[in-house]
C-alpha cells in the first residue's frame, strides 16, 4: 500500500474486491484513464503559486487596516497545469446533460441550446448592472417586456411578474397575491388545499404564507378526487393549489370543474406550473380557471437548471389578481420606450400591489435565454415541444410496462412523465437497487421515492430535446437492470460497482455531513 502524504490521504481503489473489473486493485486508485483524484488541500501546498506576483513594499501603509490578516490561513497552493487537471479529473466523475440523458422526473433537464448561451453573452446583457438608469438600458427592458407578453399569451392570462427568482419563489408570490386579494374584500380565510398528487413545495409554500394546509386525497387514476375536494370546500378555504400535468405525469382532466367549484365557494386557484413544458403551445391555463400559476422558465424554455446565477419562475395572474401583482413591472410607453413601474409610480390600478419579491427586477441571463428559445421555436415549434415531450415519455412508459410496474398505465396515456413502481422486484430489492445499477449502465438515475402516492416510486422524464436512438439505449440499460431486479438478483444490492465511489451510506451523509476540510497536523 501506499504511504500517506502529508495530510493523511492515501490512494483508495474505487472498489475493494480484487477482480471486479477483470484484475486487481491498482495501488494508486486509478483505474486506466479515470484518474483517482484527492482533494485540493491534500495536492496543493501553501506558499505555493501557479502565479509571479510583486512583493510587497514593507514601507508602504497597510491599507487593510483592522482587516489585515494576522495569521497564515493555508491555502493549498497549485501550479497552472495541477489546477487545470485537479477540476478537469473532478469533472470527468461527474454526469452531465452534455454526456447523455438526464431521466430526472419533475426537474426536466433538457438540452441548453448553445444558441441561448450565446445570446445571453452579449454585451449589454452579461454585463448590465441593475442600477443602471432606464435611458441605457432600453434593451434590456424591451427584452423583459417581450418575454412577459409571450408567458400572457401562452397562458391565456392578462397579467405576469417578472420578478421571482424560482418556482417556489413564484408559488410564493402566487399565494401572496391570493392573501392581498381576500384581504382586500375582508375575508379572512385560513385553509389552503393540496392535493396528494400536486408538488411537495406547495404544501410547504402555503404553511410559509401563514396558511393551513390540507390533503385531498388522489383517485385510483392518480388524479384529484373531485368529490372529496368539493365537500372540503367552505368559507375558510382561501385557495386550492394544484399542479396539472400532476406528479404522476397525468393531466387533471377535472381541472375546469374544480375551478368553477372552487371559484363558487369564494376562493382562488393556484396551478403549479412546473409542468407546463408538457401542454405548451396546446393549454392555456387561463382557460381553465387559473388565478395564478407560476413558471419554471428552465423547465420549459430551457434556460439552465441552477448553476447560473438567479434562476427564474415568472408568475401570470388572472384579471382578479392581477391588481394584487408584485411591483416592479415594465411598461411600454406610447412613445416605445420602456420604463419600470416602480411604487410611486405605480398609479391607482395597481395601489393594491402586496409590494415586492426582491429587490431587482431581472434575472437578464434568464430571460434572454428564455426569449431567444422561445422565438427560435415560434408558436408552432412551442406547440411540437410539448408534443414531443409527451410522446418520448409515452415511448418510455410502453417500452417499459412488461418489466416495470407502472401503477397508472390503464388510466391513459402519461403527459411528459413516466412513472414506475418497484413492485415485482425479488430477493428483497428496492427502487434504491435499480437506481444504482443504473449507474453502472452508464446513466443517470431517474427521480427516485417521488411522487409519495405510489410506493417506490420511480419517474422518468425523457423531454423534447432526446432522440429516439437516445431513448432506445436508455430503454434498453433500465430493461437490463429491471429483469435483474425481478429476478432478484443481490449483485445490485452493492451496486454502483463503476461508479467512482461506491455506494454510500446516505443516511450518515444526510444527518452527518462534513462540509468543511479540517487539516489532520492540526487537530
Amino acid at each position: 500500500m501506499n504511504a500517506p502524504n502529508k495530510s493523511g490521504w492515501k490512494p483508495v481503489a474505487p472498489v475493494s474486491d480484487a477482480g471486479a473489473f477483470g484484475g486487481p486493485p491498482t495501488s494508486t486508485g486509478n483505474r486506466a484513464l479515470m484518474l483517482e483524484e484527492p482533494l485540493i488541500f491534500d495536492i496543493g501546498t501553501a506558499g505555493t503559486t501557479g502565479v509571479d506576483l510583486p512583493q510587497a513594499d514593507p514601507a508602504e501603509p497597510n491599507r487593510l487596516g483592522a482587516f489585515a490578516r494576522k495569521a497564515p490561513i493555508n491555502l493549498p497552493g497549485l501550479s497552472e497545469p495541477e489546477t487545470v487537471r485537479h477540476y478537469t479529473r473532478l469533472s470527468r466523475q461527474n454526469y452531465a446533460i452534455d454526456l447523455g440523458l438526464f431521466p430526472l422526473g419533475s426537474c426536466t433537464m433538457k438540452h441548453n441550446p448553445r444558441l441561448n448561451e450565446k445570446v445571453a453573452r452579449m454585451p449589454g446583457f452579461a454585463d448590465l448592472h441593475p442600477l443602471a438608469p432606464a435611458t441605457t438600458t432600453q434593451g434590456a427592458l424591451a427584452v423583459i417586456y417581450e418575454l412577459a407578453e409571450w408567458l400572457k399569451t401562452l397562458t391565456g392570462m392578462p397579467a405576469v411578474a417578472m420578478s421571482p427568482k424560482a418556482g417556489a419563489h413564484g408559488e410564493l408570490c402566487g399565494v401572496l397575491a391570493i392573501r392581498a386579494a381576500l384581504t382586500a374584500r375582508g375575508d379572512a380565510r385560513r385553509v389552503i388545499l393540496c392535493p396528494e398528487s400536486a408538488h411537495g413545495t406547495n404544501p410547504a409554500t402555503a404553511a410559509f404564507a401563514g396558511y393551513e394546509v390540507e390533503d385531498i386525497p388522489a383517485n385510483a387514476d392518480g388524479r384529484v378526487d373531485f368529490e372529496a375536494l368539493k365537500a372540503r370546500l367552505g368559507p375558510d378555504v382561501a385557495a386550492v393549489m394544484i399542479t396539472n400535468p400532476n406528479t404522476c405525469g397525468l393531466f387533471e382532466r377535472d381541472f375546469k370543474r374544480i375551478a368553477d367549484a372552487v371559484h363558487e365557494a369564494g376562493a382562488l386557484v393556484y396551478c403549479d406550473g412546473a409542468n407546463f413544458n408538457a401542454i405548451v403551445g396546446r393549454v392555456r391555463p387561463g382557460d381553465l380557471g387559473v388565478d395564478a400559476m407560476h413558471i419554471n422558465l428552465h423547465k420549459t424554455f430551457s434556460t439552465p437548471h441552477g448553476g447560473g446565477g438567479p434562476g427564474s419562475g415568472p408568475v401570470v395572474f388572472s384579471e382578479a389578481l392581477a391588481p394584487f401583482a408584485p411591483l416592479p413591472f415594465v411598461e411600454k410607453l406610447a412613445d416605445g420606450t420602456f420604463h419600470l413601474v416602480e411604487e410611486e409610480t405605480a398609479g391607482e390600478h395597481h395601489a393594491q400591489s402586496f409590494g415586492r419579491m426582491t429587490a431587482f427586477h431581472g434575472q437578464m441571463g434568464m430571460f434572454t435565454r428564455a426569449l431567444t428559445y422561445i422565438l427560435s421555436h415560434g408558436a408552432d415549434g412551442l406547440r411540437q415541444v410539448a408534443e414531443d415531450a409527451v410522446l418520448n415519455a409515452n415511448y418510455v412508459l410502453r417500452s417499459l410496462e412488461d418489466v416495470l410496474d407502472a401503477p397508472f398505465a390503464d388510466a391513459g396515456p402519461c403527459m411528459h412523465e413516466a412513472l414506475f413502481s418497484d413492485s415485482g422486484f425479488g430477493g428483497g430489492l428496492s427502487t434504491l437497487d435499480l437506481a444504482k445499477g443504473l449507474i453502472d449502465e452508464g446513466f443517470h438515475p431517474m427521480t427516485v421515492y417521488f411522487p409519495l402516492v405510489v410506493h417506490g416510486a420511480m419517474l422518468v422524464e425523457p423531454t423534447e430535446t432526446e432522440s429516439k436512438a437516445s431513448l432506445d439505449q436508455f430503454i434498453a440499460a433500465l430493461r437490463s437492470v429491471a429483469e435483474r431486479a425481478r429476478a432478484g438478483d443481490e449483485s445490485l444490492k452493492q451496486a454502483p460497482y463503476y461508479a467512482p465511489r461506491r455506494r454510500l451510506d446516505e443516511t450518515a451523509a444526510a444527518r452527518k455531513p462534513v462540509l468543511a476540510w479540517n487539516d489532520p497536523n492540526l487537530t
